[in-house]
Formats: C-alpha cells, structure tokens, sequence
C-alpha cells in the first residue's frame, strides 16, 4: 500500500508500525496520529550513514554528535514527540544503507506497516531520504508501506 501527501485516515489492522524518520519530523507527527488510532506498537527508526574512514574533528565540541550524525538527540526528540502525543513507542538508531536498514528493522520487528515521508517542493516528490529510497523500501518491504 502506498499512500498519498495529506492526512492520513483511519485504517484498522495495524499492530505494529515502524515510523522511519530522516530528515522532517512532519512523517512522526502522522505516524504517531495514525498509532493513536490503531493502537499499536511503534518502533521509530533513524538511520545514519556508516562511517567511513577518519573524520577531521578541528573544532568539534561533542565528537558523539559528529559520530552518529546527530542520531542520539534526535532519538530523544522523538521521544518527547511521542511523550507529547502521550505514545510509548520503541526508538532504534541504525548504522548504513537506508532502504536497506528501514527493511531490516521492519522485518525484525514484525511491522505491519513502515510509514515513510517525502516532500512536496516544486510540483516533483522529492525524497528526504535521497537517492530512490522510498522505491527501494516499497518494492523489497515485507509489509505494506505508506508514504506521507
């Protein structure tokens, strides 16, 4: 299932949802709305590129930032959405290639459903994630997938 920009509508079925989030915290908004409504469990997943070779740290107050590319403060900011939302929901920061993180997790967690967002800009769907990952997820998911 692949779903359209906008609000999302009540859907019933859904027990687990894995909200992938990287880049607007707007798809964690609908996701945790859409939770809400079903309630289910939520796992959030943030994925970071790997790290690859040396980095140069000249200047750099907190090298774990600079590490996980600011993943550990944005998991505790997904935190406080969902606190907000009155939502207990799993966080897992991954280390890799995106679409293939985002399938991984789904499968380990046995989600029924992967929200993904993207970006209206221009008249075209640009993808937050880069480089076809939305394509990527729906075409090899073992779930059904809504992008928002």
């Amino acid at each position: 299932m692949s779903g359209a920009c906008g609000e999302i509508k009540h859907m019933k079925g859904y027990r687990k949802i894995l909200i992938a989030v990287n880049g607007s915290k707007n798809v964690l908004d609908e996701g945790l709305k859409l939770a809400g409504d079903e309630q289910c469990w939520v796992t959030v997943v943030k994925v970071i590129p790997a790290n690859e070779g040396e980095l140069n740290l000249t200047g750099i107050k907190n090298i774990g930032d600079v590490l996980d590319s600011g993943g550990e403060r944005a998991i505790s900011e997904f935190q406080n959405i969902a606190e907000a939302e009155r939502t207990l929901i799993k966080t897992r920061l991954e280390e890799g290639k995106t679409h293939e993180k985002i399938i991984e997790v789904a499968e380990e967690e046995r989600c029924d459903l992967i929200i993904l967002g993207a970006q209206k800009n221009k008249n075209r769907l640009l993808k937050i994630f880069g480089d076809n990952t939305i394509e990527k997820v729906i075409h090899n998911a073992p779930c059904p997938v809504l992008v928002v």
